[in-house]
Parts: structure tokens; sequence; C-alpha cells
């Protein structure tokens, strides 16, 4: 099956902003911000991954996700593990990951009901070429002036347990209930095994390989989707021309070329990377 180049879905969010990224049209003066983009297959397919870019021009709630399990104990499909890719950020900028000590629940719904959780958070300096993994139950929220990509559990469940005091629903029972509260540690991950090949995660939930400029073959085990993703630059896979700012899949064997400048990223489910 040919490569195929996904639908792209326009989420005008407050927290959005009118100056987007190279490949995305600014909305319109006056109308409302964007503050998400995402890539959305053709029909009413549920795969197993979402790609999204975001544009951020305030602090995100503080959230946490489900996961496997706990999703599928309320009737939901599936956890959210979810990683970010730094594009851009202000001198300022920040994501909160885990909490700065441990906290129990009783304490972390205290801190969310008198609003001192965002002092307790890890909010960590972020610049352009940072990479985080946000695992599910780690309690987290992305600042302000922040473009990324966030490659994701196809779940949109996120249980909001502090919002700054905007007029949004929280979600403390199921919120609590699901967070690990505890300081962040990143996962490890192999980081460049060659001088194309970059692996950024590697598992539980999905695999994240960055890639320069070149040609390769891809080869995905059968039933096995793969989420192209270019960064900058241009290319194609299997003559399908691609460049920044789209996204496609890819199933089976794809001869994939990339030109000079090229940075690509590559996602697919599962923990082990693929031959590639």
């Amino acid at each position: 099956m040919p490569a195929t180049m996904l639908e792209t879905h326009r989420v005008e969010k407050p927290w959005g902003r009118h100056d987007l990224w190279p490949g995305f049209p600014d909305p319109a003066p006056g109308s409302d911000p964007i503050g998400e983009v995402w890539f959305k297959s053709p029909g009413d397919s549920t795969p197993d991954l979402l790609v999204k870019y975001l544009f951020t021009s305030e602090k995100l709630s503080v959230q946490v996700h489900p996961d496997d399990a706990q999703a599928q104990a309320r009737g939901l499909p599936r956890g959210k593990d979810e990683c970010w890719v730094i594009l851009a950020a202000e001198p300022d900028s920040t994501i909160a990951l885990g909490t700065l000590a441990p906290m129990s629940h009783e304490e972390l719904r205290a801190a969310a009901e008198d609003g001192s959780i965002e002092h307790k958070l890890d909010w960590k300096p972020v610049k352009a070429g940072d990479f985080f993994y946000s695992a599910s139950g780690t309690v987290h929220a992305i600042g302000a002036g922040i473009t990324l990509i966030e490659i994701q559990q196809n779940s949109e469940t996120t249980y909001r347990l502090y919002d700054y005091g905007r007029p949004r629903e929280l979600h403390l029972d199921d919120g609590v209930a699901v967070s690990d509260a505890v300081p962040f540690v990143a996962p490890a991950a192999p980081g460049k095994i060659s001088e194309d090949r970059t692996i950024l995660v590697e598992g539980p939930k999905f695999v994240l390989e960055r890639w320069p400029a070149g040609q390769r073959t891809v080869t995905l085990p059968e039933g096995t989707t793969g989420w192209l993703v270019p960064v900058t630059g241009e290319g194609t896979a299997d003559g399908t021309p691609f460049k920044a700012g789209e996204c496609l899949t890819l199933t089976g064997t794809t001869q994939v070329e990339a030109g000079e400048g090229a940075d690509l990223l590559f996602a697919y489910p599962g923990s082990e990377r693929i031959a590639a």
C-alpha cells in the first residue's frame, strides 16, 4: 500500500496563537487563535497513535492521563503516554513534569484544590531541540511560548487537576486516582545508534526515531502502521511527495528519500525497533 497523506485538523484554543510555524498558514487577523493541528486518517479510523503540533501563548492546565489498565477499567480503549519534540520556545518557557517531592493522593488533591499544586511541580526550562517523554500517570503542564510536536497514544482522555482559576471543569476524583505524583525521571533511550538513526523512545507503547536527509528502506511488520513526520525539508515516500508541516502513514515496505536539510520523525506502536 502506498504512503498515505493524512488530513489536517486545526483546533481553536484560547491559549493558542496567531503565529504558527512554517508549513502552517496563520489564522486570519481577528479570528480565534489556533492551539493544535492534528493529523487524522481519512474516515473514522482510530489508529494506535496520534500526531499533533501545539502552539501555546499561555500555560496549559495541570493534568494527568490514565494508563491502559486504568483507562480500560473506565470503559476507555487505551491510556495515554505522550512525548514532545520542542521546535521553538521563548527564553522563559517551561514545562512541568512530575512533582518536586513525592505526594500522597490526599496531598495532591489538597494542593489541586487550593492552587498550591502549581508551585509543587517541577517546571523545567525548555529550548528548541529538547525532548521529553511523559508516561501515563505523570502530573504535567505545558507552559506558554512553546511550539512542539506531540506524539501520543491515540486517546483524548485528560484529567484536569488545576487550571489557574479558569472556569473549566476539573476531574479531581479520576485525576488523583491515576496520578503518580513523584519527581520525574526520564526513561532511558538508546539515542544515536548510527549516523542516520536516533532512537528517542523505545517503548513501552511506541517507538520514536529521528532521521536526517538521505535514502532508506523502511519495512514494518504486517499489520503495523508507521507515522512519518517531516519537521523540516521535503522528500518522497514511494513517490508520494511530502514536506514540513505534513504527516504520512506507511505500511509494509517503503522507500523514503529525504532531501538536504530534512529532519524526519518516525513513530510506530510497540516496544521494539524495526529494521531500517
